[in-house]
């Protein structure tokens, strides 16, 4: 199994809140694309409800009806076992109650060879991050401030 690891790209995640528990699929077919393209391999697709009254349960994709054009389905049974229990809580802790969330965890492929290379060259690749957009934005606006 540490071969099979080695081998991988750097793996992320996403936590999608969807409000209200409105799942509209809408991004499901660019999802699709994406791993059809061999840029992402996902390796857990669950989803989580957060009920008004805070309590937490796990949604099963079968029970997710979509709008009928592309079903969740098609991603039923990408269990890898790493997401667990733990991650369905703190995934549910950061939606608003009354909400729903998708956790996907993914490969991106794209960098497979790039991370191999850097293996084999003895480096290893040991922290990756995600800056949110609203950060971006908000260092953006604080940049173009001190401009003026």
């Amino acid at each position: 199994m540490t071969d099979d690891v080695e081998a991988m790209g750097p793996i992320s995640y996403l936590v999608v809140e969807f409000p209200g528990t409105k799942i509209t699929g809408r991004g499901l077919p660019i999802l699709v694309d994406l791993v059809d393209q061999g840029l992402i391999r996902v390796l857990d697709l669950m989803f989580v409800a957060r009920d008004a009254d805070g309590s937490v349960r796990a949604v099963e994709l079968r029970d997710l009806d979509l709008d009928g054009q592309l079903d969740v389905a098609i991603f039923e049974g990408a269990s890898s076992g790493l997401l667990d229990d733990g991650d369905l809580a703190d995934a549910a802790s950061a939606i608003e109650p009354g909400s729903s969330a998708a956790i996907l965890l993914y490969e991106n492929r794209w960098a497979r060879s790039f991370t191999q290379a850097l293996r084999r060259g003895g480096a290893e690749v040991v922290a990756v991050g995600h800056v949110p957009l609203d950060a971006i934005a908000a260092s953006l606006d604080a940049a173009e401030a001190a401009d003026v």
